[in-house]
Parts: C-alpha cells; structure tokens; sequence
C-alpha cells in the first residue's frame, strides 16, 4: 500500500468514528489539527483545535444572499474527503520559496437550509494551515444570478487571547479623503476586548496569539485569498463575546458612495477562501503559503517579467523632484547601482511633459534602466489631485495610455489612491492588472488593499502598499521613531500573507535633500539593510539618493552590498522573533542563504542562532553588525562553531545580515 493510500485509509477511518447526526471531526494529514463541524442548533459551526488544544471555540459558518438564507435552520449532510499531494511550483514568482510540497485533507460538507437549498462548506487542510470557502449550488432554474448581503463566518478565540491587529477606518476620510487604505498603527499584544480605534473593525491580515499555559502560546493569523473582481474584499468587525470577530463586508461610504457593498454573483458560485495559519511558534505563521496554495493563475503572462530594484526620488527629494534633470541624476544612480528600474513619481505629465518623457525613458534605457510611471487611479473614489488622473479608471483611457507608455518602453506603473474593498474596486484592480499584462507592465498598487492571493493570481502583478510605510518616515518624526517597531511586525502579519511596497531601504542620516535638516532616520544603515531582505517584493526600491555616493556617504562595503542585493527567494526561514520586538529570517537566493535580523528594543539583543540549516558547523561568515561603542557599521567575520551556532548582537534599532 503506498503512502498516500495508507494515509487516506486512517483519514477515512477518523471520519467514521467521529460522525454523529450533528457533528463530523475533520483532521489534517498529520493529525496536528482537527476541526470540528456541527450543525448543532439549526447553525453551522466549526471550532479548531491544534495539538490537542482548542485555538478557536465554535464559530459561525454561513451567508445570507437574496435567494435563501444560510445562516440558521441549516442541516448537515454526509461530508466527502479526498487527499492531495500538492507540489506547487511558484517560480513564476519565487513567493517565499520557489517550489515545495505538501500533502492536504481536501473536505467538503454539505448543508441544506430550511427550504432545502444547498451551500458546501470545503475545507482545505495542511499540516499548519486550513482555508475554507462556500460552493453554492443553483437553488433550481434559478435564479442564475444573486446577492450575497453578508457573512456570519467569524472567528472565536479563547478568553486571555491577545491581538496584533490594524484597525480598519472610516470611508472618505483623512487626506483628501482617501482612506481606507490599510495605512493604520498596529497595536501589540492588545486584549481582544479593546475595541477597535475608529469602531470599523480590522484589517487582513490579523494576528492572535492564544496562551496555552504559562509558558507556552499558539499562534493564529487570519485573512483572505482568492478574491477577484467577483466579490467584494472583507475586513473583520470589531470583537463581540458571544460570536468573536465576525467577516464584514465593505462600508457604504466608500468609493464616494458608489457601488454596492455586497457581492453580486453568478449561479452557482464559489466564495474566496478565508485562511487560518497556526503554529505553536510563529514559524508557521512567517512561512505561510497558503495565500497561493488555493488559487491559480487566471491568465497566461505576455512575457517573463523582471524583477529588480528601483531608485526613487520622490521618498526624500518629494515633489519639487520631479522634474528633467532630478530624474536624469536617480537614473544615473540606478544604472551605477546595476538596478533594473527607475520610479518617477505624480505628476509628471505636468512637471516634465509627456513629450520630455519619451526622451527621458530612452535616456533611461540607454543606460541599462528601465522607467516605471506613478498614475492616479481616480475616478470617482476620492479628492487626490496629483496627474495624471483618469488615465487608469476606463478601459477606453487605459488602452490608449499603455499603448503609449509600451511604445516609449515603460516597463511598470504604480497605480495609487483606491477606494476602498467593494466589488467595482476589486474590479477595477483585476482590470488595471489584466490590460496592463497586455503590454507588458508590471504593476505595484499604492493607497490600496491587501493582495489576497494575486502574486500566483495575476502574473504582472508585483506588490501592494497597504500599510503604513516609508512615506511616514519622512513626513512624521514620530514615524520615524517607530520604524523599526512597524518593521518588526510586518513579516508576523502584513508580510506573510502578501508581498508589500513598504516603499524604501532609506540610506540617507536626514530626512531631507541636504541630508541635513529636518528630523533624522533613527534605525541603522545594517537595519535598514536587512529590511530589504526582511520586506518581501519581487522588485524593492532602494531608496539610496545621489548624495550617499557623491558625499562618499557610506562606506564601501554597504554599496556593494547594495548593489548586489536579491529580491526573489528560494526559500524562506524564520529563526526567531516576537511581533513588534525583534524579528531573524533567513532566506535563500539560488545557492546564498542570507541570515538578518531586525531588532526594535531599547536595549541590545543577545542572541544564539542555530545556522546548521543554512551553513556547516565552523563555517566563516561575512557579518554586517552595527559597532557597539560607535554604533558605526562594520563588516567583520562570524565563524560558527563545532555545534553550527553563532552569537550574535543586535543593536537597539539596529541590525544584523550573515552571508558567504
């Protein structure tokens, strides 16, 4: 009998077991987790337990659409499983690691409504990971068609549970009312009962970690997938005791009011997957994959898409910047620095001129680089004035403009200020994405929404910003301050479930053109190093200005470093880390394993990293420290010794990169 067999057989026998009139355990593979689906009470259920121990009590399954109600009165039927040996191979965009294998528990259970209409509820189910979607049946000849107003899927955890979570904010508001746009404060560590900021819920991704003991935590992050211009993207609502945190759709008042908050869809239909992680550690949690584990590719790439590195003028120099000669200078540092792209920023069809932009796109590809163009997404959706606007939001502007831009030999567009996550937004980025394809751009989303699955999804498509990011470290001192804090939590939350434009690795002192005024960057040059290795996205702009070379800035050693940097991964490791606190991944490039670690402490990190998996024991390293007298950079050797190990330090706000 081989494997798979066996493993089916003992699957099956679990099920047989454990099925009563109201209630079916589903485990996974290796008997890690087990999810427990009943129909107790006319409602349908599920609570997970991980390791024998319960991570979440019993949450609500269900949906309320136009055509029949699949919240209560509902029966369960006989539930079906298959095994699947999933080999996915991601080098089409090298997320986190290039290509692995799982074996998944693929369970669909049925319920029926009081009228006899009929909603499966499929589990997929690995070793860390479970997503669930609904597949709704057409209830007869019709409708063909229906209204999906709401959710009741939620999500309970047990008492003492604490948060990691980014609230969401209201619709039409901050500047220009541009918001939402999942550029809110993370809190740490918050207990559930704290309600959110503006009373609107959280954001996806969210992150809770549930005490097992004194000692001893489980790990659990929440978020979506597989969300397209069929449905509408979910938040998740303020915490309530009895029904936890329950999905909620988009506000009204978001994209100026236009456009529906629910979800309109064809008969029959499957839902997106909404997606639990857990861990014992956060291990699990950092080296997630199920974002792309349940999606597929929804059409074929034009051709082989580049990824690189990128200067960008914008982050220090801000809008006075764009213009000819400022653009020539961060052209000329990309093609000193071997990057691929050069960003310029809003309004550049204003600044510097569409004709003066086909010179300066040739000037750029004569020097081995690559334009990428910022566009306003508007529309209808908010009061954001930069231009060019309304070359993006039809069809009709679209075609005509990236006609243009592939004639001129633009290779990418940042596309920035959305709406909000209703179904004509989710729309309008598959739209963006899919014309785009056509002539060959890439494309990076700013002032937006998470990705939930679109780098396996979409394949021009690059990265989101969705978080609050580099930006703010030049616009707020106090943003500044807790840089190393944000960039501490990402690669827990934000990060691990979707590649994100955190917008810089900032190499200036000051945050200013003369790199002598206004306040200062208060992380390290070897953290902010390390943060283009810890903020994950197939192209990473690295925000070093002209002056870093010309002043003779930074030492040598960090621009060669810089100039060989990787952005894809093979693989990726997480070693050790607290959200918020420190965080040390490793991640391997073909054959190189680079170690880094970010610490956000007010005192320096002592740490024994275990590196047997990545070098053999006695191996000499080079190690980028931040000097603990000067706190100056310094690149020295770190040999590991017989068991494989090597001590490190890390400095308050600083950081730590190993390599060959």
């Amino acid at each position: 009998m081989d494997k798979t067999k066996g493993m089916m057989l003992g699957l099956l026998a679990m099920l047989s077991l454990t099925v009563s009139a109201r209630e079916v355990t589903l485990p996974s593979v290796n008997n890690r987790i087990e999810i427990t689906v009943s129909d107790e009470g006319g409602l349908a259920t599920y609570s997970v337990s991980y390791d024998g121990v319960q991570v979440m009590e019993p949450s609500r399954l269900g949906f309320e659409a136009d055509f029949g109600d699949f919240t209560q009165g509902l029966t369960m039927g006989q539930q079906k499983m298959t095994m699947m040996d999933s080999r996915t191979n991601l080098k089409r965009k090298v997320i986190k690691h290039s290509a692995y294998g799982k074996a998944v528990a693929r369970y669909s259970v049925p319920f029926k409504n009081a009228k006899g209409q009929e909603m499966t509820v499929v589990f997929y189910v690995t070793g860390n990971d479970i997503a669930y979607r609904y597949e709704i049946a057409r209830p007869g000849e019709n409708p063909k068609c229906g209204v999906i107003r709401r959710e009741v899927s939620s999500f309970r955890f047990p008492e003492n549970t604490t948060t990691f979570l980014c609230p969401q904010i209201g619709p039409m508001t901050g500047w220009e009312r541009t918001k939402p746009s999942y550029e809110e404060d993370y809190e740490a560590d918050a207990p559930m009962a704290k309600k959110s900021r503006f009373s609107q819920g959280y954001t996806f991704p969210c992150l809770f970690r549930v005490p097992v003991n004194d000692t001893d935590n489980a790990w659990v992050l929440v978020s979506e997938t597989g969300v397209d211009g069929s449905y509408v993207g979910s938040h998740l609502s303020d915490y309530n005791p009895e029904t936890g945190y329950t999905i909620a759709f988009p506000q009204a008042g978001e994209n100026n009011g236009i456009g529906s908050a629910e979800a309109g869809i064809p008969l029959p239909y499957s839902t997106p997957w909404r997606t639990i992680t857990l861990g014992a550690s956060l291990k699990p949690i950092v080296e997630t994959t199920i974002p792309y584990d349940v999606v597929s590719p929804k059409y074929e790439s034009s051709q082989k898409y580049k990824p690189g590195r990128y200067t960008w003028s914008w982050l220090v120099w801000q809008d006075n910047s764009i213009n000819y000669d400022d653009q020539v200078q961060f052209i000329d540092l990309a093609s000193k620095m071997g990057y691929e792209y050069c960003l310029v920023d809003n309004w550049w069809d204003q600044r510097i001129g569409r004709d003066r932009i086909e010179e300066l796109s040739k000037y750029a590809q004569s020097k081995g680089v690559s334009l990428m163009m910022w566009y306003n997404s508007n529309g209808y959706e908010n009061d954001a004035p930069q231009t060019p606007r309304d070359c993006m939001s039809t069809a009709i502007a679209r075609d005509k403009e990236m006609a243009w831009l592939q004639k001129i030999g633009v290779k990418g567009i940042k596309v920035d200020f959305f709406g909000g996550d209703k179904q004509c937004t989710m729309q309008l980025y598959e739209d963006i994405l899919f014309d785009a394809n056509r002539y060959g751009l890439q494309v990076i989303f700013h002032g937006c929404t998470i990705p939930r699955g679109w780098e396996m999804m979409y394949p021009n498509y690059v990265a989101s910003e969705a978080v609050l990011a580099s930006e703010n470290v030049y616009f707020s001192e106090g943003h500044a301050r807790s840089e190393a804090f944000e960039l501490c939590m990402h690669p827990f939350i934000r990060n691990a479930v979707g590649t994100m434009d955190w917008g810089g690795t900032i190499m200036n002192k000051y945050l200013s053109r003369d790199n002598k005024s206004r306040h200062r960057r208060y992380t390290t040059d070897i953290f902010e190093m390390a943060s283009a290795i810890t903020n994950q996205t197939s192209i990473q702009c690295i925000a070093i200005q002209p002056n870093n070379l010309t002043e003779n800035e930074l030492p040598q050693f960090e621009v060669d470093w810089l100039k060989a940097v990787p952005t894809t991964w093979d693989e990726t490791r997480f070693i050790d880390g607290y959200p918020g606190r420190y965080v040390v991944l490793a991640r391997r490039h073909g054959d190189n394993w680079y170690v880094v670690g970010l610490n956000a402490l007010k005192e320096p990190l002592k740490l024994t990293l275990d590196l047997t998996k990545f070098w053999s024991a006695g191996s000499q390293l080079k190690y980028y420290v931040d000097d603990a007298k000067t706190g100056q950079p310094t690149l020295t050797t770190l040999k590991t010794d017989k068991k494989g190990k090597a001590k490190v330090v890390i400095q308050p706000d600083g950081g730590i990169i190993l390599q060959d």
